[in-house]
């Protein structure tokens, strides 16, 4: 195009007053990289002075081809290009433009003198962002240059915010991959406290068996010995899941350690009774144990979480049991005739209640039968449309299950509970405990 189709009522190489505020300012602080391309050297030089006066770094080219080639090792950040140029007219250097690799997005501005509306419409499905209309006017230039501006800026802004999500989110990553691995090491060391799962007292086999909901759980299982005669059985279920729950559970493990008897809140040393003066340790009466267990909870764990507690006493020699219910399912007992009873009367939750009362009871196993305890993930599991299991429902199970023994007989209750819930996970923490008196020794 010609130098007399510039505005002649323009002043290209001043500075105007509506433009105190150069629109040419990188967010960086640098200058914008802004191209210039026309065949006419004329109007490269007077639209350059202008935009160099409004603060943009002004690179020009003589044809679309050189322009293409710039652009190619220079990350210009807005194009003013005529239309109509020999080679390579204006929309095929902006088809061009878009179609090249860049970190950003380039503002395109077509200078033409056609006014049709298809002209405009096939610019724009070209990839232009606006037009100016020849002979360029000045004022509506730096409009132009300004609306584009905030386009640039919002890219740049949203390129920003995308950044600081693409690296929080990597944080969170390895964040999260760093507690995976804690939370697995956590299981194993809960796992841990459970030791075997199964171990041999004399004429008697204890079973056990804990699968927490999640990476770790609240629900404990566990025994130990009480002289030479007599094993404690617990089970513990403590409110909530989670991290919170699992360290709960892991403190109370140690009320009831069988490595450290002087701890465990279900021995005291026999002579503090009346026993022998060489010492040893006796079994502290069952309901003794959960008031003893509920008072340390109130008193010294602070937290508001709770637990419930089925701890039983078993005397080998004898079978005689003696069990206290704090809120736990019913511990049931099944015969060697297979036929089935529950124990207990329920029993106030443990670390709830100040001054909570709690009822002991008692039966007698011989040859052949089992007492079993389980946490209420397995009693409480729902099947596909919500209805729970239930203490009728284990009954049903360990029925079917009459013939098979220890962890076996846990294993295929456990495949039994997945049945029934469908195949998928349980919602709650999965524990039980088990003692069974041998079938072919009979009770003293």
């Amino acid at each position: 195009m010609g130098a007399a189709e510039l505005d002649p009522t323009g002043q290209p190489d001043v500075l105007h007053p509506w433009a105190t505020v150069p629109p040419g300012v990188h967010p960086s602080g640098g200058a914008r990289e802004i191209l210039v391309v026309d065949d006419s050297a004329a109007q490269r030089t007077v639209l350059a002075r202008m935009l160099a006066r409004w603060g943009y770094r002004v690179h020009e080219a003589a044809s679309g081809e050189d322009a293409l080639a710039l652009c190619q090792r220079l990350p210009v950040d807005m194009v003013l290009s005529d239309w109509m140029m020999p080679g390579m007219s204006g929309i095929a250097f902006c088809r061009a433009f878009r179609a090249l690799p860049r970190s950003g997005y380039g503002y395109f501005i077509l200078l033409t003198s056609k006014t049709d509306k298809g002209a405009v419409a096939r610019g724009l499905k070209e990839g232009a962002d606006d037009f100016l209309s020849k002979p360029v006017s000045p004022a509506e230039l730096h409009a132009r240059l300004t609306a584009g501006e905030r386009i640039l800026r919002m890219e740049r802004e949203l390129q920003e915010k995308n950044r600081l999500v693409t690296e929080t989110l990597a944080q969170l990553q390895t964040a999260h991959a760093a507690l995976g691995r804690d939370l697995d090491q956590a299981r194993q060391l809960q796992q841990s406290l459970v030791r075997e799962g199964a171990h041999r007292f004399g004429r008697a086999q204890v079973s056990l068996m804990l699968r927490p909901s999640g990476h770790v759980g609240g629900d404990l299982v566990g025994r130990f010995a009480i002289g030479a005669q007599r094993v404690g059985l617990f089970s513990i279920d403590v409110s909530g899941h989670g991290v919170t729950a699992a360290l709960l559970a892991a403190r109370l493990a140690g009320l009831f350690s069988g490595a450290v008897p002087e701890q465990n809140i279900a021995l005291v040393p026999a002579e503090a009774v009346g026993g022998a003066a060489s010492g040893g340790m006796l079994g502290r009466p069952p309901a003794e144990v959960a008031d003893t267990m509920n008072k340390l909870m109130l008193e010294e764990v602070a937290t508001d979480h709770y637990c419930t507690l089925a701890y039983a006493e078993v005397d080998l020699a004898t079978g005689a049991v003696r069990l206290v219910q704090a809120g736990h399912p019913h511990p049931l007992v099944q015969r060697a005739d297979g036929t089935i009873t529950s124990l207990g009367e329920g029993g106030l939750p443990v670390g709830l209640i100040p001054g909570a009362r709690y009822t002991e009871v008692a039966t007698t196993l011989h040859a052949g039968d089992r007492l079993l305890i389980v946490s209420d993930g397995i009693t409480e599991c729902p099947d596909a449309a919500g209805e729970e299991l239930g203490e009728d429902g284990l009954e049903r199970l360990l029925r079917s299950l009459a013939g098979q023994r220890g962890p076996a007989l846990l294993d295929a209750a456990l495949r039994g509970l997945r049945r029934h819930s469908g195949g998928r996970d349980f919602p709650d923490d999965v524990s039980a405990v088990m003692i069974e008196i041998d079938a072919d020794t009979p009770a003293a």
